[in-house]
């Protein structure tokens, strides 16, 4: 997306984030690791979902300067807007990978899209999610820090991304609306994006979770990610495990399992071999103290 003259990014049909948001407070909603590494200057933290996306690890990301992943949310007087940063399936090239290796980090897709895509878990999503709820915590941003925070999400790569609205159902009440749903600004992936992840094979469960466990970047092991994700949707304490996520995390801590058990192996043989070596020293020089004797 482009930005104008002071700063604000123009959003498909011209509108700038204020004038959808003229009250200047914001609220931000985490999918990923914003749930267990809150935003700056937050006064609240809700925990609640939006409905009709799917959480995945299925694109490439461009390096961007910090964090994953946005929701971003405005309340106004007598209704509330939640802008919502999504971004598609990424491969971290930064934070969670190298440009040579890149890692995967969360984020969700409309499920409709989805729905269109080769997915090995796509039975399992529609009888244990069938009512596509992405969970998440929402925190409250006053209007002192709003542009503080917009400016930092306008230095993130977003080329690519459209705007949509969904609502976000808070589980508690907020403020005066009670616990109703709040409308949401989300920008979504288009397939267009060149990060998108096109060819089924590199969306294959087993494949991704190989990309994870060898990611390693500025904020660490792309497995470190994942684990701590999953622990964070289990401390909303609502239910709230994820398919793809709770898969995922099967499967590598099956691939360090196995990397461990190897390398447990390779280190045993080495000290035969070096045992075997010590022994073959101390032979040879007892055979050659015995031929000068």
């Amino acid at each position: 997306m482009a930005a104008i003259a002071q700063g604000h990014q123009v959003h498909p049909d011209g509108r700038t984030w204020k004038s959808h948001f003229p009250k200047g407070d914001l609220w931000v909603f985490g999918y990923g690791s914003l749930i267990w590494k809150p935003p700056p200057h937050y006064d609240q933290r809700v925990p609640g979902y939006i409905s009709g996306y799917v959480r995945r690890f299925w694109q490439v990301r461009k390096p961007f300067t910090q964090g994953e992943d946005f929701l971003y949310i405005r309340i106004r007087k007598s209704r509330t807007n939640i802008l919502v940063i999504v971004h598609e399936f990424q491969a971290s090239t930064d934070h969670r990978g190298t440009p040579e290796q890149p890692g995967r980090v969360v984020t969700v897709i409309e499920r409709t899209f989805w729905e269109t895509l080769d997915d090995p878990l796509a039975h399992l999503e529609s009888e244990l999610s069938s009512t596509g709820k992405v969970w998440g915590a929402a925190y409250h941003i006053p209007a002192s820090h709003a542009e503080e925070v917009h400016d930092y999400l306008d230095e993130r790569e977003i080329d690519g991304y459209s705007a949509h609205y969904t609502p976000f159902h808070p589980t508690v009440e907020v403020g005066g609306t009670g616990s109703s749903p709040i409308i949401c600004m989300v920008y979504i992936g288009q397939p267009s994006n060149p990060q998108f992840l096109r060819d089924a094979a590199d969306r294959d469960p087993q494949h991704v979770a190989q990309v994870i466990s060898a990611g390693h970047g500025l904020s660490g092991k792309g497995s470190e990610y994942l684990f701590l994700l999953e622990k964070a949707l289990e401390g909303l304490g609502l239910g709230t495990a994820d398919v793809h996520v709770t898969d995922l995390v099967k499967r590598v801590k099956a691939i360090e399992a196995e990397g461990l058990a190897e390398a447990e192996e390779e280190e045993a043989e080495l000290k035969v071999t070096r045992s075997l070596e010590s022994s073959a020293e101390v032979s040879d020089r007892e055979d050659d103290r015995a031929t000068i004797e």
